[in-house]
């Protein structure tokens, strides 16, 4: 669709009471699902990064792996688990789960950003002792998988005010040298909190929260956390919504001023949520 002159005109007008509010404020962005394995959505999603960076907005991205990490793992022949929506990870899965999240995706993410005009740095949570973690304990156990208990973001701080767009990989240290893997939404709501964001963005592949899950036109477009509860009741909230919408409260009651669940497969969802008057998805405030 060709626009004109004037409509690319009208369109920055509109954007411009936005890039005021969050010029200088820290964004965090949790990036996965479809977004980050179809390239031309992969593109979009840097696009809107580094510009967002250009107006004067912190942006510090969090990222998964999961469809990498099961490729390797399928290439050496060993099987992937999951108990209750939870990677099991032994030994030689942390294994694979480092070299991958924290080498293989965080790398390439770092050099898309750079492609697209930006200046990115990659980090993991064992840099500086930024994610540290005792492991999780469940019902079922689910091997080296972490629960986070510090947070140290001052690597992050130093690398941003030196003009750099943090990418970090969700792999933690213990505290007796064991390293964990960790939940890329849980990572990214306590990154958030501790940095006092502005907002935090988890990138999905659904529309956002619905009122019936097969009726995308009953997105539920604003939640306040305290309603949460009572949405799970009603079953509004179940499945694997419950632990992203978790992520979501916690983030806000530690702090973060709102936090979305986007469609990350629609092109440039971030920009549309950020500048725009309509947003998109669920906001939870």
């Amino acid at each position: 669709m060709q626009i004109s002159n004037s409509e690319r005109a009208g369109i920055l007008v509109q954007a411009l009471p936005y890039i005021r509010k969050y010029a200088g404020e820290t964004i965090v962005i949790k990036y996965g699902g479809n977004a980050m394995i179809n390239d031309d959505l992969k593109d979009a999603v840097m696009s809107d990064i580094v510009l967002m960076q250009l107006v004067g907005i912190n942006v510090v991205v969090v990222h998964g792996g999961g469809p990498e990490i099961n490729e390797m793992l399928d290439k050496i022949g060993k099987e992937s688990k999951f108990i209750g929506g939870m990677r099991y990870t032994d030994e030689e899965t942390m294994d694979i789960v480092l070299q991958v999240l924290s080498g293989k995706v965080n790398k390439a993410l770092v050099q898309l950003v750079e492609r697209e005009g930006g200046k990115a740095i990659g980090l993991c949570g064992l840099d500086g002792a930024l994610l540290m973690a005792d492991k999780l304990v469940e019902k079922d156990d689910l091997g080296f998988v972490g629960e986070i208990r510090e947070v140290n973001p001052e690597i992050i701080r130093s690398n941003a005010k030196a003009g750099y767009i943090p990418i970090i990989s969700t792999v933690a240290g213990g505290y007796d040298g064991e390293i964990y893997n960790i939940n890329a939404d849980i990572a990214a709501a306590r990154i958030a909190a501790e940095l006092g964001a502005k907002k935090l963005i988890l990138m999905t592949d659904i529309r956002g929260l619905m009122k019936d899950i097969n009726d995308e036109e009953s997105i539920i477009p604003v939640v306040n956390v305290s309603e949460v509860a009572h949405l799970k009741t009603e079953g509004i909230i179940s499945g694997g919504m419950i632990p992203k919408i978790d992520c979501c409260v916690d983030a806000v009651r530690r702090g973060v001023g709102r936090a979305h669940i986007i469609d990350g497969r629609i092109p440039h969802s971030i920009l549309i949520e950020l500048f725009t008057d309509e947003g998109i998805g669920t906001m939870f405030y």
